[in-house]
Order: structure tokens, then C-alpha cells, then sequence
């Protein structure tokens, strides 16, 4: 017969808690403690050393991190433990530093999916053998965040453009001149800029100044004919 992976949980909740390890053994595997707060599943893990482990996000005292830096704990002084978290809500900069800390053996749940015990287990099993399992919402939210990571998507070609020459120092009548269309397109271009770019309604000169500073730290002048 097959050794059956060892876990240890951490769950604050005594009855959440007694209900995972009842649906973690049912799933084949061998839960060999669970815990109610991050220090004693630490002790556990380094006690045990077990193939899996299982973590609840917020935990005691502060209900804030403890979790999940636990678990990045785990990922340090185990390489070898396959890590699955699990959050009521997304955690975005951990869930980044959790998927990023190990690609393999890696799994980020939200609680709600723990009621489908057929994907939980199936899910258990692949983080187990080394896969990656990543909740369609944390996979959407860390998408979202990648593609407003570049303040510079939200403009169009031609603001884009208009930016550009702003870098290079053009007034509005230089850069109408350039692009050969009406002062007043480029000043409704400008007022893109600044909105797309989030740069508050004060002075203007001020604006055009922290616009031509982020096309510097994330454009590319050198795209300008």
C-alpha cells in the first residue's frame, strides 16, 4: 500500500478546523496535527516535517498575516513541502510572494471553494505532487494587477504620442505643429494624459512635469519618430 502524504493544518477556528481535518483524511491523506495558530504550526512542521501543509491566511494574535508569512516560512525552511493556502478574501502581494517563493507544490484557495470537497481534494492531491493550484479569483485579481502595473496602458497611440513629445520638452503648439492637428486636440490629449495618469487637477505646469516623469520611468522616447 501507498504511505499516505502527511499534513499539518493551521486553522484558528475549532470547528472549520475539525471539519478540514475530517474532509483532508477522507481525501486519503494523514493529518498528523492541527493547529490553531501560526507558532504552534511551525513547531509542528519543523516537528514533523510533513509533505503537505495546509494554512489558513489570518491567524491569531493580530488575524492580519500570520498565515500566509508561516507558510512563506515553510516555503524557506522546507523547500520540500508542498504549501497550500487558504484566505477568505485575495491577498494579492502575498499570494505573488508565495507563487513566486516556489512555482511547484503551490496551491492559494479561497475558503468558499472548500465546499466543493471534490475539487478541494483533487486540489489537495495536485499541490501535493508537486503542482500549482491558484483560485480562478486570485488568478483574475493577479491578472488585473499586472495590467494597471504600467500607468502607461490606459493611453491611447495617440496620447501616447503627445506624451512622448511632452518628454521632449514640446509646448502644445510644438506638438501641434508635429502631429499636424489643432491645438486644441492636444490640449484634450493632455487632459487624458493627466486623468489616465491619475495626476490630480492642480497646477498645470506642475502635472505636465510628473506626466513627462512617468513616460520616463516607463516609456520609451526612443519609439518617437
Amino acid at each position: 500500500m501507498t504511505t499516505p502524504v502527511q499534513v499539518v493544518l493551521a486553522e484558528d477556528s475549532a470547528l472549520l478546523r475539525e471539519g478540514l481535518v475530517r474532509l483532508i483524511r477522507e481525501g486519503g491523506f494523514e493529518v498528523v496535527e492541527a493547529c490553531p495558530d501560526a507558532a504552534t504550526f511551525l513547531e509542528a512542521v519543523d516537528r514533523h516535517r510533513p509533505g503537505l501543509v495546509v494554512v489558513d491566511v489570518r491567524m491569531p494574535p493580530t488575524f492580519t498575516s500570520e498565515g500566509i508569512v508561516a507558510a512563506l516560512t515553510v516555503r524557506e525552511r522546507h523547500p520540500d513541502t508542498a504549501v497550500l493556502v487558504l484566505s477568505q478574501y485575495v491577498e494579492e502581494q502575498y499570494a505573488t510572494e508565495l507563487v513566486a517563493s516556489h512555482a511547484r507544490g503551490v496551491g492559494y484557495l479561497l475558503k468558499d471553494r472548500v465546499a466543493d470537497t471534490a475539487d478541494f481534494i483533487a486540489a489537495l492531491r495536485d499541490v501535493s505532487a508537486g503542482g500549482t493550484v491558484l483560485d480562478p479569483e486570485v488568478v483574475m485579481q493577479l491578472l488585473s494587477r499586472a495590467r494597471n502595473a504600467d500607468p502607461l496602458g490606459r493611453l491611447t497611440p495617440r496620447e501616447r504620442e503627445v506624451l512622448g513629445l511632452m518628454a521632449e520638452g514640446r509646448t502644445n503648439a510644438a506638438i501641434a505643429r508635429r502631429l499636424f492637428i489643432g491645438e486644441g486636440a492636444v490640449e484634450k490629449n493632455v487632459s487624458s494624459i493627466f486623468t489616465k495618469l491619475d495626476l490630480p487637477p492642480t497646477d498645470q505646469d506642475h502635472r505636465r512635469v510628473l506626466a513627462v516623469l512617468r513616460w520616463l520611468e516607463h516609456g520609451n522616447p526612443q519609439e518617437q519618430p
